[in-house]
């Protein structure tokens, strides 16, 4: 049977979530996991399920994809089909040519597990690679310490704090209230945690979300910032701790996260925060229409 491109609308995107839980396990290449698509169902339930892709062969999902912006697909695939070339073959094709759907014309960016196929043919495509990010674990087998500050759970009640610290910590953060509200709506937040740290003065300074994808599966921090007018004073370290023990509660069997390379302090951060480092990884790029360069 042929490889099926499929949008799964928005009733679909629960059997998406689940096969993408399933395919979390420790020592996996970094990889699209549910937290990423239950961060990004902050825009809403219709706009995820228009952002997303999957490929399937005998009704069976083979590769998910999400596309993060119009020039990005983030793309993972199942563990036992990374070097499956029917499905590769049909990636490539199916993110080349902009009549399909997948990419428009112009610069465009892949992200896709390290070691899978895609990668060679794209580059036998004349795809090259791009700036490198640096991916980081830590294992939640032993109980986690204390982060050393006030940190708490954000309900409904505060999640006008949540999104004031994400829009502190990003320049271009459009985080609001009524999009944490609608993230929270969301079916990969059921096993999600908003974190607060508080200072000694009861400021919020630092703020992190963290995604299960089950017992005995990594969990994800996505995303994790700092209040930029408190940095400096060690509060993304003391967060990301308390994420570490938020998702071990959760029963994760480790915390996952991935920051570009050049971003040595968030990389900084995490280590102190007991995150070991991986090899980095790098998107595949293509060049040549640039009519929408990556901002």
């Amino acid at each position: 049977m042929a490889m099926v491109l499929g949008k799964p609308g928005v009733d679909g995107l629960g059997e998406v979530v689940g096969v993408l839980r399933e395919w979390q396990y420790d020592g996996a290449p970094m990889q699209l996991h549910p937290g990423d698509l239950g961060w990004f169902w902050r825009f809403g339930a219709q706009a995820t399920a228009e952002a997303v892709r999957t490929w399937s062969r005998d009704g069976r999902i083979l590769a998910v994809g999400l596309l993060d912006g119009h020039d990005l697909l983030r793309l993972t695939i199942a563990p036992d089909a990374h070097r499956d070339e029917e499905l590769a073959r049909q990636l490539v094709d199916d993110v080349t040519e902009p009549e399909r759907g997948v990419l428009e014309e112009g610069t465009a960016y892949v992200e896709a597990p390290r070691g899978a196929l895609i990668h060679e043919l794209l580059f036998e495509d004349g795809w090259n690679t791009d700036e490198p990010w640096t991916p980081l674990r830590r294992d939640l087998t032993e109980p986690v310490q204390d982060p050393g500050v006030r940190v708490e759970v954000i309900g409904p009640a505060q999640a006008h704090v949540r999104a004031a610290v994400q829009r502190a910590s990003f320049d271009r953060s459009t985080f609001t209230d009524e999009r944490w509200h609608t993230m929270a709506a969301g079916l990969p937040y059921a096993d999600a945690r908003c974190l607060v740290a508080y200072d000694d003065q009861g400021n919020a300074v630092a703020a992190v979300t963290v995604w299960s994808a089950g017992p005995g599966r990594p969990g994800l921090l996505e995303p994790m910032g700092v209040h930029r007018a408190h940095r400096g004073h060690g509060y993304g370290t003391a967060v990301t701790v308390a994420a570490a023990a938020a998702l071990r509660e959760l029963g994760s069997s480790s915390a996952i996260v991935c920051t570009p390379s050049s971003n040595v302090g968030a990389v900084a951060t995490y280590t102190s925060a007991g995150f070991q480092r991986l090899p980095e990884v790098r998107d595949r790029r293509r060049d040549g229409w640039a009519v929408h360069p990556r901002s």
